[in-house]
């Protein structure tokens, strides 16, 4: 058993029910309330929808390896893909809170410390098979 990749699922979980939660009342549903072009509406259902793809199938993907229910040498390249991943997801949501006119982005957009978790527990599953 894999206890850093257990707890990077278990976060993974955390943040993809969030998404399905909050995110959806916060974020979402403003959005396809607000008054602008349908098509640009549509996009942002959809990249929600992406993202909920990515969030689950990354739950499921890090609990199985955690279980060792997926060998080490196999798992080792889909590891990096979602640690990178999640890294980047964060540094691109602090560079865009920082750039934006928000009052503490940091709070606002905390997503990020989501992310990093994920990342950084990931990475030490990966390496420590």
């Amino acid at each position: 058993m894999n206890f850093y990749l257990l707890t990077a699922g278990i976060i993974a979980v955390i943040t993809a029910v969030g998404h399905f939660t909050y995110g959806r009342t916060h974020y979402l549903k403003p959005v396809l309330d607000a008054d602008f072009d349908a098509g640009a509406k549509a996009v942002m259902h959809c990249l929600f929808h992406y993202v909920s793809v990515f969030l689950v199938l990354s739950s499921l993907v890090l609990l199985s390896c955690g279980f060792e229910a997926i060998s080490p040498m196999q798992s080792f390249g889909v590891l990096l893909f979602i640690a990178l991943n999640f890294v980047l997801f964060a540094i691109w949501q602090i560079y865009i809170g920082f750039m934006s006119d928000l009052e503490a982005p940091l709070k606002r957009l905390f997503q990020w410390m989501f992310f990093v978790l994920l990342a950084g527990f990931t990475l030490a599953g990966a390496l420590c098979n």
